[in-house]
């Protein structure tokens, strides 16, 4: 029997990740705490872990490096990847949204050749010009987008908010949301015609460890 290879986005998903992987059966945790290796290996149920930056992960798993990917919506939505969008796991939820001074409240569609700071220019791109059929330039950021209408970069932002808390403090309001974000279970689409039970398996363990979370949740 050959390994499945599942890869892990590095950062806020990693830690859940492994969590319910440990609880349908399926080891990592010990091994990624007490080893800096990339690649874990879970040898009685013939799995390898394989720990990857985010926007990387949809790359391995639509080239077939990995047969199931754990990644957030967003990263899947900016590098448009060809893969199965199985699960939504609905932990690490988020919204991406467009930001901007509260000035602009109900104002931001009548804003001409607006200026678009953001991580996330498919994102961005996609929003304005396919969604809101607007033409807008795209400023690519790697930092602290907030700065970009702070300084007069930009008009906007496209980001990701959890609390609002870093755009408050920062003097910027949500204008709109674009999408809710959260973890999900991605699979390559010939693993999944090749490997069907083996992955059914894992995606059925995933489910019925989402039920009893939530149930447990209301219990709560």
């Amino acid at each position: 029997m050959r390994y499945l290879t599942i890869a892990l986005a590095k950062g806020r998903l990693e830690k859940e990740a492994i969590e319910m992987f440990d609880v349908i059966g399926i080891s990592c945790s010990e091994a990624f705490s007490q080893s800096r290796k990339l690649i874990i290996t879970d040898e009685k149920n013939k799995v390898k872990f394989i720990l990857a930056k985010p926007a990387d992960v949809p790359t391995y798993v639509e080239y077939g490096a990995a047969d199931i990917g754990i990644v957030g919506k967003d990263t899947l939505m900016e590098e448009g990847r060809n893969l199965y969008e199985v699960l939504n796991l609905g932990f690490a939820r988020c919204k991406m949204v467009v930001a901007g001074s509260p000035s602009l409240i109900g104002k931001l569609d009548s804003l001409n050749n607006k200026r678009v700071a953001t991580k996330y220019p498919r994102i961005a791109r996609e929003y304005f010009e396919n969604k809101k059929r607007e033409s807008i330039e795209v400023i690519k950021l790697n930092g602290s987008v907030e700065l970009a209408p702070l300084t007069g970069l930009s008009e906007v932002i496209v980001d990701l908010v959890e609390s609002g808390r870093t755009l408050k403090e920062n003097g910027l309001v949500v204008l709109e949301t674009i999408a809710e974000i959260s973890a999900r279970l991605v699979v390559n689409r010939v693993s999944m015609k090749m490997q069907n039970e083996r992955i059914n398996k894992i995606v059925d363990g995933i489910r019925e460890y989402l039920r009893q979370k939530e149930a447990k949740e209301q219990e709560g």
